[in-house]
């Protein structure tokens, strides 16, 4: 790698990393909707950084565009199949959308993935009593 490809990498990276401190601080700061536009940039530069991907959802499920939420945080499950929190959030999306045959799965799998985590068993058992 030539010393501009490595200075040009290196200002990419800096500038992804720019978009993803700057809209995490959105995101802490309750601006869910803000949070998304430089996180949307941030994974359409580096669709492959599952973090970016992750914090992108969280935005998108606050600012209720659940549908989209649930496609990044399919993305990140695709990629990492025992990400619990991906697969918590997943099923919440998808519980959001009506989707709920597949969102009763991604609660359980996180349920699964960590028993410990009350929370995930809440909302799996909240999911199953509105079907049943």
């Amino acid at each position: 790698m030539s010393d501009r490809q490595r200075i040009e990498s290196d200002q990419v990276d800096e500038s992804l990393y720019s978009l993803y401190r700057r809209g995490m601080e959105l995101l802490e700061d309750g601006s869910f909707a803000e949070a998304a536009v430089p996180l949307k940039e941030a994974a359409r530069q580096a669709p492959e950084k599952t973090s970016v991907r992750e914090a992108l959802g969280r935005a998108l499920f606050r600012s209720r565009h659940y549908a989209e939420a649930a496609a990044e945080f399919e993305a990140v499950v695709e990629t990492h199949p025992v990400n619990d929190f991906a697969h918590f959030c997943l099923g919440r999306a998808l519980s959001k959308t009506g989707e709920t045959k597949r969102a009763r799965h991604h609660l359980a799998l996180a349920s699964n993935l960590r028993p410990e985590r009350r929370d995930y068993r809440q909302y799996r058992e909240q999911l199953a009593a509105q079907a049943g």
